[in-house]
């Protein structure tokens, strides 16, 4: 069960204490010692790459306390970069409690490690236009949302604030990191997306999609960091009214995509402002999806 969250609101965290190593499209991250961060989800929303200038109340909180449950359950998976250390004591708790954690330092990969069920979004217009995501060919005729005959590997670069991803086949992870690393990097992704989908299934929810993120100890030891299956990196969709041939609707910031499609904007920095419905729209169906996956019924 998650507690009821306060939903403070944080678009851009300052803690004068700790010394800043980096402000992310979410994430802000602070040094705490030499070995150990403290990172801060913020209430940015990023959309196609882009930080958009409005704030969605409570979203940091939503995030965190949704990843630390999916890094429990997917410990036995691949470790994690969470640490039981508490958080510092000059930290404002209203606004910082439910939005921190404290974790290891890592050296992270320079991959975003995307495992996909269903076909939609950037996959999908790759499929449209070459029959294959990320160098895996797959069966002609698919359509919008198709569910594949099992979930696929399909990278992409990490691009910074105001940058764009792009898709990458195995064969230029493996150039990039290796080939144990590679295999060991994909094995862990299915594994944990594999068991989410498992589990989301039986709330009624749908994992069509995820991105994670990994990265290295000073021993070469791989984990899971950043964060883990929320509505910012997968796609969650209602199983009762999922449909192939549409995009459903769903619990996270698709929402959000399908809006700003409708505007004349050429997904460039800066981001559009939101309308308030779409403000209060994204951080109910974050919360639904938090409930539905953390809540008993």
């Amino acid at each position: 069960m998650t507690a009821a969250l306060p939903f403070s609101t944080l678009h851009t965290s300052s803690i004068p204490e700790l010394k800043l190593l980096q402000r992310g499209k979410v994430r802000d991250v602070y040094e705490l010692a030499a070995d150990t961060l403290l990172i801060v989800a913020s209430d940015r929303l990023s959309a196609f790459d882009v930080v958009l200038p409005d704030p969605i109340p409570g979203k940091g909180e939503i995030l965190t306390a949704m990843s630390n449950f999916w890094f429990a359950q997917t410990a036995q998976a691949c470790p994690n970069h969470l640490l039981s250390a508490p958080l510092p004591g000059f930290l404002d708790p209203a606004l910082y409690r439910h939005r921190s954690v404290v974790a290891r330092k890592l050296r992270p990969l320079p991959i975003e490690a995307i495992a996909r069920g269903y076909l939609l979004g950037s996959g999908f217009k790759q499929y449209q236009q070459t029959g294959a995501v990320c160098g895996i060919t797959l069966p002609p005729g698919l359509v919008l949302a198709d569910q594949l005959a099992k979930p696929i590997f399909t990278p992409s670069t990490k691009a910074g604030v105001g940058q764009h991803d792009e898709n990458i086949s195995f064969d230029q992870v493996v150039s990039l990191l290796g080939g144990a690393l590679a295999e060991q990097m994909r094995a862990a992704t299915m594994d944990i997306f594999a068991l989410a989908q498992s589990y989301a299934e039986t709330r009624g929810i749908l994992i069509a999609d995820t991105k994670l993120e990994f990265g290295l100890t000073p021993s070469g030891e791989l984990l899971v960091m950043d964060e883990m299956l929320t509505p910012d990196s997968s796609r969650f969709w209602p199983k009762q009214s999922y449909r192939a041939g549409s995009s459903p609707p769903s619990f996270d910031k698709q929402f959000v995509r399908d809006y700003l499609e409708t505007l004349d904007w050429n997904k460039q920095a800066p981001g559009p402002r939101l309308p308030t419905e779409v403000i209060a729209g994204t951080r109910d169906r974050y919360l639904q999806a938090l409930r539905l996956l953390t809540q008993g019924p």
